[in-house]
C-alpha cells in the first residue's frame, strides 16, 4: 500500500493530471504518424523504398532540430515552444499530405514536406519529463517522489506504442491512411497546447543563477556524453528487436507474419509496463548509476535468451519476462539526466536523449536486417542487439566512470521523506 500512495502522491502534484494524460494524447503522433506517413506515400506511389526514405526524412529532421527547440525553452520557457510547434507541424502535415498527392508536386517536395514535418515536431517529452524534475526537486520537498513519477511517465509512454498504429487501422478501415495523418495531426496540436497551457509549463521559472547555454550546451556536462552511450545502446536494441522479431515471426507465419510480430511486440511492451510499474513503488537506489548497469545487463541478458527460443510462444514468455527490465531501465535513464544535467539545460538535454535514441534505433534496425538477410539471421540479430546494450551496461558499471562520478557530485537525498 504505500508503494500505491506514492503513485497517488504523484497523481496530487501540481498539474501533474495534464502531464499524464493529456501529455499523452498529444504524443500519439509519435505512434501515429511515421505508421500513416508511410501507408500514404506507399499508396501514391506504390513503393515502400520511398515511403521508407520520406519517414527518414521526417525522423531524421525531427532528430536534429529537437535539441534546437530545447535549448530555446531553457531560454524563454517551454509553453511558447509547445504552442509554436504545436500549430506548426499539424500545418506541415497537411502540406505534407497535399504535396503526396498532388500530380504535379514533384517528389522530392514531399521530402522536404516530411522534413519539415519532422523538425516541426513539439517537443514534448522532453518538456514533460523536466517538468517532472522540477516537480520534484530537493528544494519541493517531493524528491521522494521523482523515481515514481518518471516510472509513472516511462510506462504510460508505453500506451503510444499501443494506440498509435491501432488508431492508424482505424482510420484505414474506416476512411484511409491520409485521414490517420490529418487524426495525428489533431490529437498533436490538441494535447501539446493543452499541455503548454496547463498549470505547470505556465508556472516555468528560469533557475536562479542559470546562464544561457552556449556551444555543445549539455553534451559539455560531465558524464553527459557517457550517458548518452547508454541511451544509444538501448536504442540499437530496440531498433534492432523491430526488425528482428518480425524477421522471426516469418520463418513461423509466413503468410501473416505482421500478425504474429504486432502480438510479440504487444506481450513486450506489456512486461515493460507492469515492471515499470513495479519499479515505481520502490524507494530509489543510493547509487543509481550502479542500479542502472544492473539494469541493462539484464536486459542484454534478456536479448540473448530471445536467441535460443525455439518457438513463438517461448519467445512470447520470454519477451514478458524480459520486458519487465526496461521501463526500469529507461525510467533510470531519464533520472540520471535529471541529476546529471544542470537544471538551466534541462530541455535540451532530454533532446539529446531523443535524438540519440532515435538516430540509433534507425542504426540498430539498418544493422539487424543486414545480419538477419546476410549474416546468421535472427539469432545473431538478437544476439547483436544484446551486445550493444552490454556495452552501454560496461560504461555505466565503471566505479569512477564519469557517470558514476556525474552522480557523485550531485546533491543527494539519503533518506527520502517518509510518504
Amino acid at each position: 500500500m504505500a508503494g500505491l500512495r506514492r503513485y497517488l502522491g504523484v497523481w496530487q502534484l501540481p498539474g501533474a493530471p495534464t502531464l499524464l494524460i493529456t501529455g499523452i494524447i498529444g504524443r500519439l503522433g509519435i505512434g501515429m504518424t511515421p505508421l500513416a506517413l508511410l501507408l500514404v506515400i506507399e499508396q501514391v506511389t506504390g513503393r515502400y523504398s520511398l515511403a521508407a526514405i520520406a519517414g527518414g526524412c521526417y525522423a531524421l529532421a525531427g532528430a536534429a532540430l529537437s535539441p534546437v527547440a530545447g535549448r530555446i525553452a531553457d531560454r524563454i520557457g517551454p509553453t511558447p515552444v509547445l504552442i509554436g510547434t504545436a500549430v506548426a507541424h499539424p500545418l506541415a502535415l497537411i502540406g505534407l499530405l497535399w504535396a503526396a498527392r498532388s500530380e504535379q508536386a514533384p517528389f522530392a517536395l514531399v521530402l522536404v514536406a516530411a522534413a519539415l514535418a519532422g523538425a516541426s515536431y513539439p517537443p514534448l517529452t522532453a518538456a514533460i519529463r523536466g517538468a517532472w524534475n522540477d516537480l520534484t526537486s530537493v528544494a519541493s520537498g517531493r524528491y521522494h517522489l521523482r523515481n515514481t513519477a518518471l516510472a509513472a511517465e516511462t510506462t504510460l509512454f508505453e500506451v503510444v506504442f499501443v494506440l498509435g498504429p491501432l488508431l492508424v487501422a482505424g482510420f484505414v478501415l474506416f476512411a484511409d491512411a491520409g485521414a490517420a495523418l490529418i487524426g495525428a495531426a489533431v490529437v498533436t496540436l490538441v494535447g501539446t497546447v493543452a499541455v503548454a497551457l496547463g498549470q505547470t509549463m505556465r508556472g516555468w521559472q528560469r533557475h536562479a543563477g542559470e546562464h544561457h547555454t552556449r556551444g555543445l550546451g549539455p553534451l559539455r556536462v560531465p558524464g553527459f556524453p557517457a550517458l548518452l552511450l547508454c541511451v544509444a545502446s538501448l536504442g540499437i536494441a530496440f531498433g534492432a528487436a523491430g526488425v528482428t522479431v518480425p524477421a522471426f515471426a516469418t520463418r513461423y507465419t509466413p503468410d501473416d507474419p505482421d500478425s504474429l510480430a504486432g502480438v510479440l511486440l504487444a506481450v513486450w511492451g506489456v512486461g515493460s509496463a507492469v515492471g515499470g510499474f513495479w519499479f515505481g513503488i520502490r524507494r530509489p537506489a543510493r547509487n543509481m548509476t550502479r542500479q542502472f548497469a544492473w539494469l541493462l545487463a539484464a536486459v542484454a541478458g534478456s536479448f540473448a535468451v530471445f536467441a535460443v527460443m525455439p518457438t513463438p510462444l517461448a519467445l512470447g514468455t520470454a519477451l514478458v519476462v524480459g520486458g519487465a527490465t526496461i521501463a526500469p531501465a529507461l525510467t533510470l535513464e531519464n533520472t540520471l539526466v535529471g541529476r546529471i544535467s544542470p537544471a538551466g539545460m534541462l530541455n535540451e538535454a532530454y533532446t539529446w536523449v531523443v535524438t540519440m535514441s532515435v538516430g540509433a534505433s534507425a542504426a540498430g534496425g539498418a544493422v539487424a536486417g543486414l545480419i538477419v538477410d546476410h549474416a546468421g539471421g535472427v539469432p545473431w540479430a538478437f544476439l547483436f542487439a544484446g551486445a550493444a546494450v552490454a556495452a552501454g551496461a560496461a560504461i555505466a558499471a565503471l566505479p569512477a566512470g564519469p557517470i558514476a562520478r556525474a552522480e557523485a557530485a550531485t546533491v543527494r537525498v539519503e533518506t527520502p521523506a517518509p510518504v
